[in-house]
């Protein structure tokens, strides 16, 4: 396949990803529409974030090709740089310097990468702290704010480089459950914003009201897919139903 069907924001074909003898992500494909919220569930072990991680290349596969638009991500001539400035992620543990203010977190991407002036990063900051809830914050360290406060800062963040695709790799997982929902509650604002997102999360309560598609993946592939409806009320394939079983 030379180029990806031009209605697509991603496009995986085929993708493999081996890991010595572990066949973490096997022959897998997948469309991504503008605008389209996707939850990628599935046990441990079964490959949602391995393939997660590949669309912005933080894991290369062994097999297959990933396009971001018409860019493709799996092609080794491609300057990936310029592919991540368009994919934001957000991960499990946050992973903000601790050494920098919430302000200088966020804004060191857009200049040092996008070579943006300062004090237009700095605007686009505070206002994307307004968003997230927390705008009194960008002056504090991460190591004073609470896990959900970070994981919002994380958000923001990953948006100030104003990416066409959204990554949320368990982004509650490591949080209180008092903290889940002031994450949930700016995802679900992406989403009716209209950011493509693919979200690897076990968050019913967010698939329910946000997701247009939730994917069931067990070991490397995708066994169901369908609308959160049909996924949690109507369950065709008997490996979903079980996870379902643990998980609802």
């Amino acid at each position: 396949m030379a180029n990806p069907p031009e209605h697509n924001r991603v496009t995986i074909r085929n993708a493999t990803k081996r890991f010595g003898s572990l066949l973490a992500v096997n022959n897998v494909s997948l469309d991504v529409k503008p605008g389209q919220v996707i939850l990628i569930i599935g046990p441990s072990g079964s490959g949602k974030s391995t393939l997660l991680r590949s669309i912005n290349r933080l894991e290369y596969l062994s097999k297959g090709q990933i396009w971001i638009d018409q860019d493709s991500v799996t092609d080794p001539r491609t300057d990936i740089r310029l592919i991540r400035e368009e994919v934001g992620m957000v991960f499990q543990n946050f992973h903000l310097f601790p050494h920098l203010t919430v302000l200088d977190n966020i804004t060191m991407a857009p200049t040092t990468v996008k070579h943006i002036p300062k004090g237009e990063a700095q605007e686009t900051a505070r206002h994307l702290l307004e968003r997230v809830g927390l705008a009194d914050k960008a002056d504090s360290y991460p190591d004073q704010l609470s896990g959900g406060q970070q994981q919002r800062v994380a958000i923001a963040r990953a948006l100030a480089m104003n990416p066409k695709v959204m990554l949320f790799d368990e982004p509650t997982s490591a949080l209180d459950p008092e903290m889940i929902k002031e994450v949930l509650d700016v995802m679900m604002d992406l989403a009716k914003e209209g950011m493509t997102m693919l979200v690897v999360s076990h968050e019913m309560g967010f698939a329910r009201a946000a997701a247009d598609t939730v994917i069931f993946m067990d070991e490397g592939q995708i066994v169901e897919t369908g609308s959160p409806k049909d996924i949690f009320e109507n369950p065709r394939e008997d490996r979903t139903k079980r996870f379902l079983e643990h998980i609802l």
